[in-house]
């Protein structure tokens, strides 16, 4: 052992010795050049292309640097199992994952693989800079084979930069927008006035049929992920959707699950706060990609619901005292048409932006003009019907968390929730008001109200029965009396002068029942 240990402190030795020999005779600039030779030597033979990204890109941030840092902490890294750190960024809904210092990870794209690999070294002392440097330099160094170039780059990165930005998108809260009152700018310059959206309701939430939740989350994926279908067909990337419905059926609560399944913004749009098309087109020029705009009530939001708001208003026109009346042609100019509505949704200025949604939501879709509804502005119709048997249940395991059918009293509440025609709103108010009483005593609660619901609705159709009649004849003598001259032709005798007199004043009568 003592002679093992002798030999090792010899060849130590003999290694400083030689050490200080070729610094001697060898220079630094000499060893450098031999150094950067041998690596190009091995870098000519290696199978493998490097590329380095950088954390700052002179005196500004390198975007590809963050980009790949939010890619590599969703994707490839914890499915790696390599050594990671752990952080959370300001205004951020959810944790990032990154690589530590000198850690790699593998990954795969179109079939190739390839080396992400996290470079940390120590800063130089810097000299004077007007901005406060890392005291670290911190790098992405990516390894790929030769044969790969041309496959991955630079699609490869172009994947990393929309990935990243997705990620970024969904950790963010989103924002709820509403346009200011009478078109006013914000200290930006932009007309929405954004608030945070937290609305709670989900899909899963949802109190609606399974099979047509299904087909409208289906819609909704189509929808996010054809970019390239629109642009292929050559469409505008948009789709519009009708909510119509009895009030308390789940319209708004349809828009929120639907912001939340996509994570897009919601642009509130009040139309009665916009007091001209240009100023319209203005709105939907500043919103952005990625987000839904909504006009709730649109049949009590501005007269669009015909085609008599297209008709032009009156020009001006001269007054009893030869005055020119310019209200009539000033007040076209400070309203919305049903024109620029159209526009707004399915025009050429529809199509600055992509993938937005537009969702109109009423209470009496026939009100609406055919203009609004076919397809292109308004491409799927959802109607959002009273409270079934599939969707009680889902109310039922929200409030209740009843997760068992079985019972006497679920049969009872199944063959009375369609005599009842209760909307879900109504059924979570009788839940939320017995939900400390029991499971059984909030079900038996809510048998009641749907049996006392159905009895009137029978009684009010028994009662409401009758009074056709009544209207059937009042339609008659309503007939008879706006076209009193159809009785009188066949007869060849002349009528009296008064009985003409009186004709003429029923015809008089008529007209003003009619303008009425």
């Amino acid at each position: 052992m003592k002679e093992y240990w002798t030999m090792l402190a010899s060849l130590m030795g003999a290694l400083a010795f030689l050490q200080g020999m070729l610094h001697a005779v060898f220079p630094a600039e000499l060893r450098a050049a031999l150094a950067r030779l041998l690596g190009r030597l091995t870098r000519a033979f290696s199978p493998y292309c490097y590329f380095d990204v950088t954390e700052t890109d002179g005196m500004s941030n390198n975007e590809i640097y963050d980009a790949v840092q939010l890619y590599l902490s969703s994707t490839a890294a914890p499915a790696s199992g390599a050594r990671l750190s752990l952080t959370r960024p300001h205004n951020a809904t959810s944790f990032t994952f990154g690589l530590a210092a000198s850690d790699r990870v593998v990954d795969a794209f179109r079939g190739a693989a390839v080396t992400w690999e996290h470079v940390v070294a120590p800063r130089q002392s810097p000299g004077f800079s007007w901005r406060p440097l890392p005291e670290e330099k911190r790098r992405f160094t990516l390894r790929i084979r030769r044969g790969d170039r041309e496959k991955l780059l630079p699609a490869y990165l172009d994947h990393i930069l929309a990935t990243a930005q997705e990620i970024r998108r969904r950790s963010q809260d989103r924002l709820l927008y509403t346009n200011a009152r009478g078109g006013a700018m914000d200290s930006r310059g932009l007309p929405w006035d954004p608030v945070p959206f937290k609305h709670p309701s989900t899909f899963d939430t949802l109190a609606m049929d399974p099979d047509r939740k299904a087909s409208i989350m289906a819609d909704l994926r189509d929808f996010a992920d054809g970019s390239s279908f629109y642009e292929r067909t050559g469409r505008a990337w948009k789709r519009g959707y009708l909510l119509y419905g009895p009030p308390g059926t789940g319209k708004s609560s349809m828009i929120a699950a639907m912001a939340n399944f996509l994570g897009y913004d919601v642009y509130d749009l009040e139309l009665t706060e916009v007091s001209s098309n240009a100023e319209l087109r203005k709105l939907l020029m500043k919103t952005t990609s990625k987000s839904i705009i909504v006009i709730e009530d649109i049949d009590c939001s501005v007269d669009l619901t015909n085609r008599a708001a297209l008709a032009p208003a009156p020009r001006p026109r001269p007054t009893l005292d030869g005055a020119v009346d310019q209200d009539a042609g000033a007040a076209s100019g400070r309203s919305i048409t049903l024109s620029g509505l159209l526009n707004f949704t399915d025009g050429l200025w529809s199509c600055c932006g992509s993938e937005r949604i537009f969702v109109f939501t009423t209470n009496h879709i026939e009100k609406l003009d055919p203009a609004l509804l076919r397809s292109g502005r308004m491409d799927m119709h959802v109607f959002m019907s009273y409270c079934t048997f599939p969707a009680l249940k889902i109310l039922l395991k929200n409030y209740l968390c009843l997760q068992d059918d079985s019972a006497e009293v679920m049969r009872g509440l199944e063959e009375w929730i369609e005599a009842a025609e209760i909307t879900p709103a109504d059924v979570s108010e009788v839940l939320i008001k017995n939900r400390r009483n029991g499971k059984e005593r909030a079900m038996e609660e809510l048998l009641e109200v749907l049996k006392t619901r159905a009895e009137k609705r029978h009684l009010d159709g028994g009662k409401a029965a009758a009074p056709p009649k009544d209207n059937d004849e009042e339609e008659e003598e309503k007939r008879a009396l706006e076209s009193p001259k159809e009785g009188k032709e066949p007869e060849p005798e002349p009528e009296p002068a008064g009985k003409d007199s009186c004709g003429d004043g029923q015809d008089e009568e008529a007209d003003a029942k009619k303008q009425l």
